[in-house]
């Protein structure tokens, strides 16, 4: 729980994640190593060369102290100075009052320390000059000031092994952050089959990758033909029972044709009752059977539908479009089958109201086809029962003002599904009936 604003920042894909698992411990060892190095760099070998510059500056001091007049101060300070590769001068121009050093020469606060340390009679150091090292220092005919190459108190090119440390770090990363994206690769192919099979289309897919990752793809394939043969067994029913149930009730209707009109009128509206259910049953059951993707206009399919209502006199106005510039191109859907859920909602609406009006929203991933009435609704409460199949409503959506068997919301609802989408519920605004968002994956 104290870790949960971490959620926020951390990547939301699969190979995101996986990299970021690779780049912490690379990144962690890089980091300890570097400083492991800095600290023994510039602290133990910066010490220790220091030294011995601090030996030589000891003996120099000295020497000069031990010189009596001018002259034996300039010989020995040439004849050491010479020896020990020191720039002496003598008498020396004004020390600044603060040892002075660039804000990155890390070696050049181990130098400071080490030397203040070790010469009690210092009095400034100046490290400006990346390569020169001028020290001040205080001897009894007055201060001296002496100069020395930096090279002789910190080793030269310390930034090696850092450099040599990030570019392999960052070369092994890319190489290993490819064979990630392989390894990861047939995880996406996966991904994408089952989302596109979500959607009702089948694309090819063979598992590839490590033996987890084969299993899973062969566990898809095993589902997803399982799927196929219950599809294409339901179909195969279909056919059927439509024969074996449409044909005794033409048997009926012709008996009942022969009979006296009064008589025959009872039996005739339950043989009508018991058609109705039969129509709906089925068409419960047909869902898309038969009914491939098709690459259409959905504008046009929409339009045609809804024009087919008014052509038969019935309220049903086309509202609004929107998002028309989203589309690139026809519609992968399934016209007979959004067709089929168009009708069912908008004859919903007209069997419980008199006014529908149909709106369409196209979006980059979605289509929202909006059908809404001035019924008298469905409480919120009951909106999932409605969703069922064989579910009717009372009293606000009574079956006595239809002749539905509760089965025209479950139709669409399973059509939306076909397409990897959803059908919503919900309040008209402007009309105050049902709204129904038919959601549809593209």
């Amino acid at each position: 729980m104290m870790f949960k604003w971490l959620k926020r920042y951390m990547p939301r894909s699969l190979y995101g994640r996986a990299l970021l698992i690779l780049l912490l411990p690379v990144l962690t060892l890089q980091l300890v190593i570097s400083i492991s190095f800095i600290q023994r760099h510039f602290e133990g070998v910066t010490r220790q060369m220091t030294s011995t510059v601090l030996l030589e500056l000891e003996y120099l001091t000295d020497e000069v102290a031990k010189a009596r007049d001018d002259v034996a101060l300039q010989v020995a300070v040439a004849r050491i100075g010479a020896a020990l590769e020191l720039e002496v001068v003598m008498p020396a121009p004004p020390a600044p009052r603060d040892d002075g050093r660039l804000f990155y020469d890390l070696s050049g606060r181990a130098v400071i320390d080490a030397l203040g340390e070790g010469l009690s009679h210092l009095r400034a150091i100046e490290l400006i000059d990346n390569d020169q090292v001028i020290v001040w220092l205080e001897v009894p005919q007055g201060v001296m000031q002496v100069g020395f190459p930096r090279q002789r108190v910190s080793a030269s090119n310390p930034h090696q092994l850092i450099v040599l440390i990030v570019v392999l770090g960052a070369l092994l990363t890319f190489i290993s952050s490819v064979f990630l994206r392989n390894q990861l690769r047939p995880i996406k192919r996966m991904s994408a089959a089952a989302t596109a099979f979500g959607k009702g289309r089948t694309v090819p897919f063979s598992p590839t990758g490590a033996i987890e990752v084969r299993a899973a793809g062969m566990a898809f394939i095993d589902m997803r033909a399982r799927i196929e043969r219950q599809t294409q067994q339901r179909t195969l029913m279909l056919s059927g029972v439509s024969h074996d149930l449409r044909t005794p009730l033409t048997r009926l209707k012709l008996g009942l044709s022969m009979l006296d009109a009064e008589e025959a009128a009872p039996l005739e509206g339950d043989v009508d009752e018991m058609q109705r259910l039969i129509d709906g049953f089925l068409d419960f059951v047909r869902g898309d059977a038969g009914d491939d993707l098709e690459a259409v206009d959905i504008v046009d399919l929409v339009t045609e539908v809804v024009a087919d209502f008014g052509r038969s006199g019935q309220a049903v106005t086309l509202r609004d479009v929107h998002g028309t510039e989203a589309l690139d191109g026809p519609v992968q859907v399934r016209p007979m089958a959004i067709r089929r859920a168009m009708q069912n909602l908008v004859g919903n609406g007209l069997r419980y109201g008199r006014a529908v009006e149909v709106r369409l929203m196209i979006g980059e991933r979605s289509l929202r086809i909006t059908v809404e009435d001035d019924g008298p609704g469905i409480a919120p409460e009951n909106r999932d029962e409605a969703l069922r199949p064989f579910t009717r409503l009372d009293p606000s959506r009574n079956q006595d003002r239809g002749s539905g068997v509760g089965l025209g919301l479950a139709i669409v609802a399973d059509i939306a599904r076909a397409h990897g989408g959803m059908l919503r519920l919900g309040e008209s605004a402007p009309l105050g009936g049902l709204k129904a968002d038919l959601v549809l994956a593209r």
